[in-house]
């Protein structure tokens, strides 16, 4: 979805320049007195239509750079919690300690407290007055696995029994991973900061009303056809290209 938006931006402004090039030979046939939608200004929102697509594409890379590093150091996480979690089982540890274990991996890992009930047994519970709400047990944010890994390694950290020969399933290791996922999720906030101010800058030249490219786009259509007629040459030139709102 995203791929298929960003290329209808790309097309409006190619679209935007073809309208353009139709309209110079008309010469002293195409005279509209409203400035705004004279050559002149047409070129003039061309170039910063272009020059927006240019910032957006430069700083675009960074983050989907930062996105998938942080999709790579994510994603070994669950499988690893689980080891930790077992070892954790296996090192004479009480049963209180066991479940407020249970309840923060479960939180690491998306699943639920009890399975998830299906619309048959909601409406039957609704039909014996008891209304049912479950709570999604799924906290599977960045945000939140990063809390909830910090709770996890501080559990391990107060129990004693916890002290495992295995270099990756150590408190140590899992404190330096940690740490890792913290820096690759700063990244992606801090990449995302140029790329939305990109787009908003992109957007405000584009799909702004009234003075936007694509409203510019539509009015300079709407003079043509008042000018050469709806069946005239010039307007079938004109008339089949596009300008969608794509205010995304």
């Amino acid at each position: 979805m995203a791929a298929t938006s960003e290329t209808g931006h790309a097309k409006n402004v190619a679209n935007f320049e073809t309208l353009i090039s139709f309209i110079i030979p008309y010469g002293t046939a195409y005279n509209p007195s409203r400035e705004t939608i004279k050559i002149p200004a047409l070129t003039a929102i061309l170039t910063e239509a272009k020059a927006s697509l240019n910032a957006l594409n430069t700083v675009q890379p960074n983050y989907s750079n930062a996105v998938a590093a942080r999709e790579v150091a994510f994603e070994p996480i669950s499988k690893l919690i689980t080891r930790v979690n077992n070892a954790l089982k296996a090192s004479d540890t009480t049963s209180q300690v066991d479940e407020n274990a249970k309840t923060i991996v479960r939180k690491l890992q998306g699943t639920r407290a009890s399975a998830k009930i299906s619309t048959e047994e909601k409406a039957t519970l609704l039909a014996e007055g008891k209304e049912q709400n479950q709570i999604s047990a799924s906290q599977m944010s960045f945000d939140s696995r990063i809390e909830n890994m910090d709770k996890f390694i501080k559990l391990l950290t107060s129990v004693p029994q916890y002290a495992p020969n295995e270099e990756d399933l150590k408190v140590s290791t899992l404190t330096t991973i940690f740490n890792n996922l913290i820096a690759k999720n700063s990244a992606v906030l801090a990449a995302t900061v140029p790329v939305s101010n990109a787009r908003i800058a992109r957007n405000e030249i584009l799909y702004k009303e009234n003075t936007g490219l694509v409203d510019t786009a539509a009015d300079v259509k709407t003079y043509i056809k008042s000018v050469f007629g709806a069946s005239s040459p010039q307007y079938k030139q004109i008339s089949n290209l596009a300008f969608k709102s794509l205010n995304l």
